[in-house]
């Protein structure tokens, strides 16, 4: 089949104009890992080999502008999941969930704030998370048990200890709403867990969802029993360390050594789906939280910024898909895309219902077959936090144009088709234009803010 065709049957599907029978609706793996910047994928230019997360590209689909909801843990995965932008969240989820202490322990997505999961249960999908959730670990309304999926395996927190499943000297591992003592490697039990939810999938006559969200690389939340605290370190399994043992910086060799054990876990999810018989009808989603963090290893060149930031480094992140017959291989797209569209696309896929709800993102499933879908309008917000000594980020970006207020109060403006890498500031050049797209973020800001 030409390009040509295939585009226009792939657009006439996802326009809903050529529909999937409910038997042929695809399951669905979206891979989200963590913090793993723009050259941490091997794809993108890492010098870190990663050949089965760029089999994906290979034979799928490659994105060039995709984006996240937010370049911090939990109001990314709040974008991800509600197709809402985190400023819209009841608890003004625009920071990370902190684990211990009292301040955070109240904090969560709370009952109401629908998720993709839920939609796509009301449609007949068996839904599971495995892995990171990190959006509420207080009371159980926070739980993803009580937010659509009918299972769940992994830790609540934002980090663990890689070897004990604990934050710090805290036990984090659970299945669905109870505790597990767990020893091992958690990049290796959360593929093992994914190895068997497929298996026991392949026996069920059910589309499935299944948000498949590893912790690795993040560094791990060991416990320093010195000084009886907690503390931040790479954790890379010894056996993966002599793989990199070209990378120089001993740090970037730790966070490389862990990436290499992430790659393998994706080649043994891959296989599994293979192995089950459920790789055709898969719709398969890799993208990373947001940009990687420099100071435990992360790259996010050429791109300016990093973790924790609204510069590019911060938010535009690796993105792939693959889904045999549907996307064609080897196909790239440089549309402005980012990860609230997935709640909209995988709704329209799976013919479910989302009348009713406030989304902010698009379907882009003719993005899919190689189509355009025109000029986009992003807005992303990060909230103080004291204890980091951080202060309040936005940014807007309409077309090429990008609005950018730091937390030191400066002001940009960046033409991103001329100037990817935001090496020239334009807010004194283009007054007009700056002054316009300035006005609209803080419009933007008050608009979000009073609808959570």
């Amino acid at each position: 089949m030409s390009h040509r065709w295939f585009s226009l049957l792939a657009a006439l599907c996802f326009s809903g104009l050529f529909s999937l029978s409910a038997a042929d609706r695809p399951n669905v793996v979206v891979i989200f890992t963590d913090d793993q910047g723009w050259h941490d994928v091997g794809c993108y230019g890492s010098e870190i080999p990663t050949p089965h997360i760029d089999s994906l590209a290979r034979d799928g689909m490659k994105f060039t502008n995709w984006y996240v909801a937010s370049s911090i843990c939990t109001p990314s995965r709040y974008g991800l999941l509600t197709g809402r932008n985190p400023s819209r969240s009841k608890d003004r989820l625009l920071g990370a969930l902190m684990y211990l202490g009292d301040e955070d322990k109240d904090k969560g997505i709370h009952p109401g704030e629908t998720t993709i999961a839920s939609v796509l249960k009301d449609s007949g999908y068996y839904t599971a998370l495995i892995g990171k959730w990190h959006l509420g670990h207080g009371d159980f309304k926070f739980w993803p048990t009580r937010h659509g999926f009918d299972e769940y395996v992994g830790h609540t927190a934002g980090c663990i200890d890689f070897f004990t499943m604990s934050y710090g000297n805290n036990r984090d591992w659970f299945r669905n709403e109870k505790l597990e003592d767990k020893v091992g490697y958690a990049t290796d039990l959360i593929t093992a867990e994914t190895e068997r939810f497929f298996e026991e999938r392949a026996k069920a006559d059910q589309p499935f969802f299944l948000h498949l969200a590893y912790n690795a690389p993040h560094f791990g939340k060991g416990w320093n029993d010195g000084q009886n605290e907690t503390v931040n370190i790479l954790q890379p399994h010894p056996r993966d360390l002599e793989r990199v043992s070209y990378i120089e910086d001993p740090t970037r060799r730790k966070y490389a050594a862990m990436v290499v054990s992430l790659d393998d876990g994706v080649g043994r999810v891959l296989a599994s789906l293979k192995k089950n018989g459920l790789e055709k009808n898969t719709l398969v989603i890799f993208m990373t939280d947001h940009g990687g963090d420099p100071n435990y290893g992360g790259d996010n060149q050429p791109l300016r910024g990093d973790k924790a930031t609204l510069f590019e480094g911060g938010i535009r992140v690796p993105c792939l898909m693959r889904w045999p017959g549907h996307i064609e291989a080897g196909s790239h797209t440089s549309e402005v895309t980012w990860s609230i569209d997935l709640f909209p696309t995988l709704a329209a896929l799976a013919g479910a219902k989302t009348k009713g709800l406030t989304l902010d993102g698009k379907d882009i499933g003719p993005v899919l077959g190689g189509e355009k879908i025109g000029k986009r309008e992003m807005y992303w917000e990060l909230g103080r936090h004291a204890e980091l000594k951080r202060g309040r980020w936005m940014a807007l970006r309409q077309g090429s144009m990008k609005y950018l207020h730091d937390n030191q109060g400066n002001e940009y403006l960046f033409d991103l088709a001329a100037d990817p890498t935001e090496s020239t500031n334009l807010s004194e050049s283009r007054k007009a234009q700056f002054g316009k797209l300035r006005k609209r973020t803080f419009e933007l800001a008050e608009t979000y803010r009073q609808s959570n």
